[in-house]
């Protein structure tokens, strides 16, 4: 994996995103020992918000009360090998602490020199207009893809209105988009291969299986 890193680098890949969870922890270190000669050259993007199981490291709720966020922070660089996050996410907004609260943390590890930006994942508008008056947010990571276009609805014109970049994650809609478009190829080759009236009937058959999948999928989402 530290080679893929390395090949990553030498296309021009500088922007790298990682979380505490992805692991948990060992994606951090991975990242860490990978991009450590090559720091100066990057940017590094990691998260907060998770409570983890001390026994077995799986996630156990939310948490991004401040003195966590700043526990997390110090493993997190820890991990990577570094002095400063560049980007430093709230994974998931915590309903039970103030986003206020969330963004004075955060803004006492920027006075500190420890972190550079603030950043949220899958936030409301109104959270992130709070959020920003007290610690400008620089990005906001959440899921976009021609399966899923909230976004564009009310998020993408407040970021457009507050200067914040956007980050969107699962922009093949996880993989779907590809899946739907090798399958389509596979049905559409049968269709090609004969004329058969009943493998028609059978193709029509799986594709509309297929579609109604599908729409439900997006609706369970929902």
């Amino acid at each position: 994996m530290i080679s893929l890193l390395h090949a990553a680098l030498d296309r021009g890949i500088t922007f790298f995103d990682t979380a505490e969870v992805y692991g948990p922890f060992t994606n951090e270190e991975l990242l860490g020992e990978a991009l450590a000669p090559f720091r100066e050259q990057v940017v590094i993007a990691t998260k907060f918000g998770f409570r983890l199981d001390p026994n077995t490291g799986k996630q156990a709720g939310l948490d991004s009360r401040p003195e966590h966020i700043k526990k997390v922070a110090e493993a997190s660089l820890k991990r990577l090998k570094t002095d400063v996050i560049d980007l430093f996410y709230q994974h998931r907004v915590d309903p039970n602490v103030p986003i206020e609260d969330v963004a004075g943390a955060i803004r006492e590890l920027i006075q500190q020199g420890k972190v550079k930006h603030f950043g949220l994942s899958e936030a409301g508008v109104q959270t992130i207009r709070r959020a920003h008056k007290v610690q400008p947010v620089t990005a906001l990571q959440s899921e976009y893809s021609l399966w899923w276009r909230e976004p564009e609805a009310e998020l993408i014109p407040t970021l457009e209105e507050l200067g914040i970049g956007f980050v969107p994650f699962s922009p093949l809609g996880k993989g779907f988009s590809l899946a739907r478009s090798a399958k389509i190829r596979s049905l559409t080759k049968a269709i090609s291969a004969t004329s058969s009236l009943a493998l028609l009937r059978r193709t029509g058959k799986r594709i509309r299986r297929w579609w109604i999948w599908s729409a439900d999928l997006r609706n369970r989402k929902r």
